[in-house]
């Protein structure tokens, strides 16, 4: 029989989002900014399975979504700038691109020296990341496409590529803005919910 994605209220989804994940499954996930698709990078075949759901090509990094510093430290090497950024704007819709802990060998994409991590301002994909652990996490739509506002929107585009869409209601953020603090200069990477002069103002005050 044809596999479907399974549309669940926010109430009743954690668990069997959680145990998708487990197996190595793609699950959509309401987010502060725009719904996500979303994947354990720990477990075997998973982030080919989120590439795929996407069309990404696979050049093009997948950020993970944390539920706190904690463990974003544990994937990345936090300096004391981005350590402000995280105390400062998170949770929130700032994805902060850092140095990735060479023993962090999960398959983001061809860039194996890096990874953007953010905390999002909604319960449902915190409480999953602490559940299951960090989650590679990218915008639900086709690559390059818009995201659809609603769950049942984003699991008629993405069909059979999903096995559990969380219905958390209407989406409608802006994307996260995404930073570099991998060099010496915070390089913004993508404009976005924050203002980048709201980041420069914040690391200015922490020097």
């Amino acid at each position: 029989m044809t596999r479907v994605a399974r549309i669940l209220d926010a109430a009743d989804a954690l668990d069997a989002a959680a145990s998708a994940l487990r197996a190595g499954l793609v699950v959509v996930v309401p987010t502060d900014t725009v719904y996500g698709v979303a994947a354990d990078p720990f477990r075997p075949g998973a982030c080919d399975r989120l590439f795929a759901a996407k069309g990404r090509p696979h050049h093009v990094q997948l950020p993970v979504l944390v539920d706190g510093p904690d463990q974003a430290a544990a994937l990345a090497e936090v300096g004391a700038g981005a350590r402000a950024l995280m105390a400062r704007f998170w949770p929130g819709a700032l994805t902060i691109v850092l140095p990735r802990r060479p023993e962090v060998a999960v398959d983001l994409g061809d860039d194996r020296s890096t990874v953007g991590v953010r905390c999002p301002d909604h319960a449902v994909p915190r409480r999953l990341c602490a559940e299951v652990g960090p989650l590679a996490t990218t915008s639900a739509n086709r690559h390059g496409g818009a995201t659809p506002a609603t769950a049942r929107e984003v699991a008629e585009l993405l069909g059979r590529a999903v096995d559990v869409v969380i219905d958390g209601g209407p989406c409608t953020g802006s994307p996260s803005t995404v930073v570099d603090c991998t060099g010496p200069e915070l390089r913004l990477l993508r404009a976005g919910a924050l203002p980048l002069e709201a980041v420069r103002a914040e690391l200015r005050s922490c020097r």
